[in-house]
């Protein structure tokens, strides 16, 4: 069998900065498609922006910028062209025509990247769900649209299917998908609920992509995760136990990155791995303090909280990355928070010691009292809850035991 090497896709960048998008929002857009489709695989060999108050409804860019993109795709010998901005179908399919390559928006191109970082089976059925939802009404018996089923950037998953070949099927295995999606979550529920009826402290991770969460689990619990400098290395979701002052009471769930602009059929696409620290007694919210768009990345985390209805749950902010800038000029703007490395072992630490006293103030305090015989007890309070002090009173001989237990407060 000859093995042959796939080149990667030529793509064209394109991006129109309309009247709602600041210049500085729009170049940190165009900056991170870049970051997005080197995720994806693609080399990017060209680049068109333009100033509309509004993207042109037939092709998203004016017809002289369009006509100029024509020549670059066929100078540039580009085969796929990636549009910062949504597309209608009917839009995606006049500019594919005119054209000639493959065109996707950054929602598909999103979707992909999900594609390759989905592992576990809700991950891959919640991913392909999106896939076929957004791309249904995109089919065509015609046009260079059939091309998307070739291979590349935005082709990975449901185009394995032959999509263009029966909208029924299609139809059909939606609807089995949902069907799974809802037995898998049903099982969900009942782990977490095992999970929130425990005695250990529940803990989550948000954050915006890339921000440092996966390498920040790996450090507070010992455990190897994957952890590169890529946008969504991390989809679903994962619960790691963590030991505190030889405590091994908390668990750590890290969730997929935050995104700004995140359409609609991305946040069904990782509702799943969301819907675990849905419950969580604390959510630490790990930010890169490095970034110059540090500031739209906090507010975009905090928008979709809301949006899910997680923005009540007791915070602690985590400004990562510490190495990366000058510590004497940082300023957090959210507040409780913490300036660290996840590289560093004594910043581990410090975190640590932080997450304890947070879990501390949401916990309730007891004194009880063990008496000598009854050792198996005494493990239990060790193994259960956070004890802070164990004496022996000679008086009533017996020992005195002070701690703090979770109480399950939804």
């Amino acid at each position: 069998m000859i093995e042959t090497e796939v080149s990667p896709d030529r793509v064209i960048l394109v991006g129109v900065q309309t009247d709602e998008l600041g210049e500085d929002k729009f170049n940190y857009l165009m900056e991170e498609m870049v970051r997005l489709t080197e995720t994806a695989g693609g080399e990017i060999v060209g680049e068109v922006t333009q100033k509309l108050p509004r993207p042109n409804n037939k092709t998203v860019i004016g017809k002289g910028k369009l006509e100029a993109l024509a020549a670059q795709v066929e100078l540039e010998e580009a085969n796929l062209v990636i549009f910062l901005n949504s597309m209608s179908p009917n839009v995606n399919r006049t500019i594919e025509e005119e054209l000639g390559v493959r065109v996707i928006d950054r929602v598909q191109l999103i979707l992909d990247i999900f594609a390759m970082r989905a592992k576990s089976s809700a991950g891959k059925l919640q991913v392909e769900l999106a896939q076929y939802e957004y791309l249904l009404p995109r089919i065509t018996g015609q046009g260079t649209s059939l091309s998307r089923l070739g291979g590349g950037i935005g082709t990975r998953g449901p185009g394995e299917t032959k999509l263009e070949t029966d909208r029924r099927h299609i139809r059909s295995r939606i609807g089995r998908i949902k069907k799974e999606l809802k037995q898998l979550e049903a099982h969900r529920e009942r782990t977490r609920e095992r999970r929130q009826s425990g005695r250990d402290f529940n803990i989550g991770f948000v954050g915006y992509t890339n921000a440092g969460k996966s390498t920040l689990l790996e450090g507070l619990t010992d455990s190897k995760t994957y952890v590169q400098d890529q946008l969504f290395a991390t989809l679903d979701p994962l619960t790691r136990k963590m030991t505190i002052r030889g405590h091994n009471t908390f668990t750590l769930t890290d969730t997929v990155g935050f995104i700004e602009e995140l359409p609609t059929e991305l946040i069904y696409a990782f509702k799943s791995t969301l819907e675990e620290i849905r419950d969580v007694d604390l959510l630490v919210h790990v930010v890169d303090a490095s970034h110059p768009a540090r500031d739209m990345h906090e507010d975009t985390v905090m928008n979709l909280l809301r949006e899910l209805k997680m923005d009540k749950i007791p915070m602690l902010v985590v400004y990562n990355k510490k190495d990366c800038l000058n510590k004497d000029l940082f300023t957090p703007t959210l507040h409780p928070s913490i300036l660290i490395s996840a590289c560093s072992n004594s910043d581990i630490h410090r975190l640590k010691e932080l997450i304890w006293q947070s879990c501390i103030e949401l916990a309730e305090s007891y004194t009880v009292s063990v008496q000598p015989e009854e050792s198996d007890l005494l493990a239990l309070y060790h193994q259960k809850t956070l004890v802070e002090s164990l004496e022996f009173d000679e008086v009533k001989e017996c020992y005195i035991v002070k701690g703090y237990r979770r109480t399950n407060h939804k």
